[in-house]
C-alpha cells in the first residue's frame, strides 16, 4: 500500500519550516500516542506514521531527498531509480549516521572523574590568604604500566570482534547501523596479559597530598580549580581537574557581607552620655575608636579601609562597629544611690530636656489615650 505523503501526515505546507514541523508533531503526538490510546491499534499506527515523518522531515539532509525521490528515497528496491549510477544511500547519508551511531571511530578513553574537596577556613585565612596541605584519596595512573593496563613487556592487542575499530555493524533491513563493541567497549584493543598492580584497569587507588594556594580575599562558596588534580582518566586518557570548595567559620567577633566586617562594640551609659575613647578589634589589630558624648545605641561608626578586599579585586571595604549601650549589672549601695540622684535630676522618664526621645513616647502615649477617651 502507497504511504502517505509525509507534508500531509502532519498537516503542514511544503515550505513550513521546522518550528512549525516540531509544532505540528507535538500536537499529533499527544492525541494518537498509545498511553492516551490503549488497545487502538489504528490511533498506534497513526502514532508511528506522525513519528516517521517528524524524524524526516526535521532532519536536513533526509528532507531534501524526501523533497526530490520520495518515498522511493527511502526504499531499497527502488534505489537506482531514486539515486542512479549504483549510488550508496549509506554514503549519501553517512555523515548523519556517523554522529549518531559513532561512524565507525574507535571510541576515545574517557577523560578522568572531576572531585571535590571541601576546605574550611577560618575568616582570617579567607581574608588573608592561606595555603594549605590536603590529602585526596582517588585513581591515579598506575606506576607499573603507565596507565596502559597491560603486564610489562607486552601491549594491548587488536580486539578480535571489532578489529580495532571499536565498532561492529548491525544490518536492519537496509541499513547498516554501527554500534559499539561488546568486546572492548569501544577502545579497540583488548589486554591479554594485564598488569599485576593495577589488573588491566591502568588505575589504582591512593591518596595524594596536594600543596593548595588559596587567595585572599575569598568568601563562602567560591571554588579553586586545579587543573589536572582530579582522577585519572582511563587507558592513559587525561586526568580530570579538583574543585575546592570554600566554607567560613563563623567568627565571634565579626560578622562580614560582602568586602565590609562587621561587629558590635558595648560600651557603658556614662561614657555614651559623656564620650570618649575606646579600643576596638579589627584584623590587623587594635586601633582607637572615638566615642562623641549623647551616643546612641545602634549608632553606626565606619572605619575606612579595615575590611576586606574581594579576591576579584577592587577597593577595600569599611569595618562598621555598631555600639550597644549597656546597662550596668551588679551594683553595689553607692552605685544605686548615685543613679538613684542621677534618675531624679532628669526629673524621671520622661525628662524633656536630658530624654527627648522618651518625652516623644510618652507624649504620643498620653494623647492616644486622650483620643479613646473623647
Amino acid at each position: 500500500m502507497a504511504k502517505s505523503d509525509y507534508y500531509e501526515i502532519l498537516g503542514i505546507s511544503k515550505s513550513a519550516d521546522e518550528r512549525e514541523i516540531k509544532k505540528a508533531y507535538k500536537r499529533l503526538a499527544m492525541k494518537y500516542h498509545p498511553d492516551r490510546n490503549p488497545d487502538n491499534k489504528k490511533a498506534e499506527a497513526k502514532f508511528k506514521e506522525v513519528k516517521e515523518a517528524y524524524e524526516i522531515l526535521t532532519d536536513p539532509q533526509k528532507r531534501t531527498a524526501y523533497d526530490q525521490y520520495g518515498h522511493a528515497a527511502f526504499e531499497q528496491g527502488d534505489m537506482g531509480s531514486g539515486f542512479g549510477g549504483g549510488a550508496n544511500f549509506s554514503d549519501i547519508f553517512g555523515d548523519v549516521f556517523g554522529d549518531i551511531f559513532g561512524g565507525g571511530r574507535r571510541q576515545r578513553a574517557a577523560r578522568g572523574s572531576d572531585l571535590c574537596y571541601n576546605m574550611e577556613l577560618t575568616l582570617k585565612e579567607a581574608v588573608r590568604g592561606v595555603t594549605k596541605e590536603i590529602r585526596i584519596p582517588t585513581l591515579q595512573e598506575c606506576d607499573i604500566c603507565h596507565g596502559s593496563g597491560a603486564k610489562t613487556g607486552t601491549q594491548s592487542q587488536n580486539c578480535p570482534t571489532c578489529h580495532g575499530t571499536g565498532q561492529v555493524q548491525m544490518r536492519q533491513g537496509f541499513f547498516t547501523v554501527q554500534q559499539t563493541c561488546p568486546t572492548c567497549q569501544g577502545r579497540g584493543s583488548v589486554i591479554k596479559d594485564p598488569c599485576n598492580a593495577c589488573h588491566g584497569r591502568g588505575r589504582i587507588e591512593k591518596s595524594k597530598v596536594l600543596s593548595v594556594k588559596i587567595p585572599s580575599g575569598v568568601d563562602m562558596g567560591d571554588r579553586i580549580r586545579l587543573s589536572g588534580e582530579g582522577e585519572a582518566g582511563a587507558q592513559g586518557a587525561p586526568a580530570g581537574d579538583l574543585y575546592v570548595q570554600v566554607s567560613v567559620k563563623q567568627h565571634p567577633i565579626f560578622k562580614r557581607e560582602d568586602n565590609n566586617l562587621y561587629c558590635e562594640v558595648p560600651i557603658n551609659f556614662a561614657m555614651a552620655a559623656l564620650g570618649g575613647e575606646i579600643e576596638v578589634p579589627t584584623l590587623d589589630g587594635r586601633v582607637k575608636l572615638k566615642v562623641p558624648s549623647e551616643t546612641q545605641t545602634d549608632k553606626l561608626f565606619r572605619m575606612r579601609g579595615k575590611g576586606v578586599r574581594s579576591v576579584r579585586g577592587g577597593t577595600v571595604g569599611d569595618l562598621l562597629c555598631r555600639v550597644v549601650v549597656e546597662t550596668p549589672v551588679n551594683l553595689n549601695e553607692k552605685q544605686k544611690k548615685l543613679l538613684h540622684d542621677l534618675g531624679e535630676s532628669f526629673g524621671g522618664p520622661t525628662g524633656e530636656h536630658n530624654s527627648p526621645r522618651s518625652k516623644s513616647f510618652f507624649d504620643g502615649v498620653k494623647k492616644f489615650f486622650d483620643d479613646l477617651t473623647r
